[in-house]
């Protein structure tokens, strides 16, 4: 029951933001859709068992990805930010109306159940067939064939990202003139 209630607002939070986002032409509003889309997209992969995905996905996508992007866009000015009915009437800018709340408080909804569907695994106390989980959990699994099959790609991927951090940071220095 847990599982299938999960899975139908995950998909209706990404399908519906998914749809959002190709729809809004606000770039603001269309990170914040792709935000809501990744979430829901986290918890399809909790539902079908996959925590470590999950996990992964929530933290380099949802933590970084999708932030930078929210900074960039209000680093580089975009467009300005400022309705019509702002200018008219002189308002400041307000932080959402009804539709705002409710679509936040929906993406907090998935993303509370899909932090208890990957917790499910770490406390014991908490009988894991009361939820209705069917397929066990792949981090143990995952972190074995890393550390003792595929250690030499782990740790060529490692070396690869440190590359980037490098190359990023040379990029990213300034110029003397």
């Amino acid at each position: 029951m847990f599982l299938q209630f999960l899975f139908l607002c995950s998909a209706a939070l990404t399908v519906g933001c998914a749809i959002a986002v190709a729809v809004t032409k606000n770039i603001m509003h269309s990170c914040i859709f792709l935000l809501g889309t990744l979430i829901g997209i986290a918890g399809l992969y909790a539902t079908l068992g996959a925590d470590f995905v999950a996990v992964t996905q929530i933290m380099v996508y949802v933590g970084g990805i999708v932030i930078l992007m929210l900074f960039a866009v209000m680093l580089t000015g975009g467009k300005d930010f400022v309705s019509r009915a702002q200018n008219l009437l002189g308002l400041a800018p307000s932080m959402g109306n009804k539709w705002t709340f409710a679509l936040g408080g929906f993406v907090g909804v998935v993303f509370i159940l899909t932090n208890v569907k990957l917790l499910m695994s770490v406390f014991q106390t908490i009988p894991a067939k009361s939820f209705g989980n069917e397929y066990p959990s792949t981090v143990n699994e995952i972190g074995h064939l890393l550390i003792k099959d595929h250690v030499l790609a782990f740790e060529l991927s490692s070396v690869l990202l440190l590359g980037a951090l490098v190359g990023a940071a040379i990029i990213a220095r300034p110029r003397k003139q």
